[in-house]
């Protein structure tokens, strides 16, 4: 007898539709066969699948059965069709009557016990069975919960092989779950608030300003100032995302296998992800026989810190080029082309030479000009380009690190941060950007337009740090942001050179 259940199979951070199509013949020797281009964690569902059946009571498979997984030049992977091929087997051996299989896509893992265990991608199979018109949608775990955020689906959350039995049989009724509600909180990271940074006021202004358009930024300090202490408390300044933006971040993380980690809650957290300099590029881009998201990707709507950026290798440096400017990433393998989404905002931090001690007044740095400009080097001047903010955080003196006067917290930064988003939100309804770093040219014409005597102003400083067309656009934008947290309607003097000398580090770099 023949059974076919519809399931789903990730490429990129989309699902596509799978037929697990079961036969089980009456002759044979008693084995399965499965074909469809299934990888090793697929074939290996034979044990997972008969242990399951037989620890829930249902008789061994006595004949030759044969599994098929439509289309065929689409490579399957992963344990997501344990649940199908487990219902597929008892409709094609009689043991089930389920007429209405077909009313929904299932997937999902099975222990050897029969209990079920969350995949991958919940969210993006259940756009696929919506997309598909499927009245329901079966999955364990997590996984359901995730499925449950899109709108206009019912979905089923099941925790054995058992219930979703009992469920077809209609034995025993089960109700779609409702979707998880995430739970903002006053601080988005617990433990990290900038009231704990003691002075560095520069720096402060330079994370609002960079936050508040979500500019890229370059830290400049000795051992001890600051740097990476600042940077980690970026991500609770920023406002929530949205729910389109929520969207995609937990659909990456899900895609990544991080939520069934037990890795990341359903909260309203912007992700900060700090990779250490030893990544390769195909972690940080992303990759692999079937491309899985990168750094950059998992980075998505939050922050991507590079701390120490000159130890990272140069290759790894010079590859985030194209994802500064275009906000995804495309990887291209023999089987197929994958893009993901990477519109983070990048944060770098480094020591001005390899002792760290250069301009420090109070230690002498030991680096020959040599060594300061191969150290300095690795930094090339394109990718500087694309980092709109350079600021430079000196050394703390001990009256500072005794103060014990109290510093502005995160939650009285965030405020303004939000009121300076909410303008760049009204300026740009009804396009597909929202914040003034992803403004294009013609957006920038239109948005930042600045007198002659502010562009006579611009030019000179254009000339005297030779600064490329790249920055002049990029200064442009940064002058936004400030009249933007200034509340002020038009670009100012002091918003440009604001701006300007954000960009000094061009001539010493």
């Amino acid at each position: 007898m023949l059974a076919t259940l519809t399931s789903a199979a990730l490429r990129g951070i989309e699902a596509e539709p799978v037929e697990v199509e079961v036969n089980a013949n009456e002759s044979g020797e008693p084995r399965f066969i499965m074909v469809g281009l299934p990888d090793a964690a697929v074939k290996e569902s034979e044990d997972r699948v008969s242990s399951a059946l037989a620890n829930c009571g249902f008789a061994p498979l006595r004949t030759r059965t044969t599994i098929n997984f439509a289309p065929g030049d689409l490579r399957k992977e992963g344990p997501f069709f344990d649940l199908p091929i487990a219902l597929g087997i008892l409709v094609a051996t009689n043991q089930l009557r389920a007429e209405n299989l077909d009313h929904y896509l299932i997937a999902g893992e099975l222990s050897l016990s029969g209990s079920t265990r969350p995949v991958r991608g919940g969210l993006a199979i259940a756009q696929l069975a919506k997309r598909l018109g499927k009245l329901g949608l079966i999955l364990p775990g997590i996984s359901a919960e995730e499925a449950a955020l899109v709108e206009g689906l019912a979905v089923y959350r099941v925790d054995s092989l058992h219930a979703v039995l009992q469920f077809l049989r209609g034995e025993v009724p089960l109700r779609p779950i409702g979707p998880s509600t995430p739970r903002p909180g006053l601080n988005p990271v617990p433990g990290l608030d900038f009231a704990d940074l003691k002075g560095q006021p520069a720096l402060r202004r330079a994370i609002e300003v960079a936050v508040s358009g979500r500019h890229n930024l370059l830290i400049l300090g000795p051992p001890g100032a600051g740097k990476s202490m600042a940077a980690k408390r970026i991500a609770s300044i920023m406002p929530p995302p949205t729910k389109d933006e929520y969207l995609e971040i937990l659909g990456i993380h899900s895609i990544a296998g991080r939520t069934t980690a037990g890795q990341r809650h359903l909260d309203e957290i912007r992700p900060f992800r700090s990779p250490h300099h030893t990544i390769t590029d195909a972690a940080l881009l992303g990759g692999g026989v079937i491309p899985r998201p990168g750094e950059v990707s998992l980075a998505h709507h939050g922050v991507l810190f590079l701390d120490e950026l000159p130890e990272f290798r140069r290759s790894v440096l010079e590859v985030l080029r194209q994802p500064l400017e275009d906000f995804e990433i495309t990887i291209s393998r023999n089987a197929a082309k994958t893009t993901f989404p990477c519109a983070f905002m990048l944060v770098a931090a480094m020591n001005p030479c390899p002792c760290g001690h250069l301009g420090d007044l109070r230690r002498r740095c030991k680096c020959t000009p040599a060594q300061i400009e191969r150290y300095r080097a690795k930094i090339s001047g394109p990718l500087l380009d694309r980092i709109d903010l350079h600021i430079e955080a000196p050394a703390l003196s001990v009256s500072e690190l005794r103060s014990t006067t109290p510093c502005e917290s995160s939650a009285a930064i965030r405020v303004r941060v939000e009121a300076a988003r909410e303008r760049q939100r009204a300026r740009f309804a009804g396009s597909p950007i929202s914040v003034n770093a992803r403004m294009a040219h013609a957006q920038i014409r239109r948005h930042c337009p600045i007198n002659s005597a502010l562009g006579d102003l611009l030019q000179q400083a254009m000339e005297r740090l030779s600064l490329s067309a790249r920055a002049y656009d990029r200064i442009l934008k940064v002058s936004r942001t400030i009249a933007d947290l200034a509340g002020a309607e038009n670009i100012g003097a002091p918003h440009l050179l604001e701006a300007i000398q954000y960009r000094t580090l061009d001539r010493s770099l």
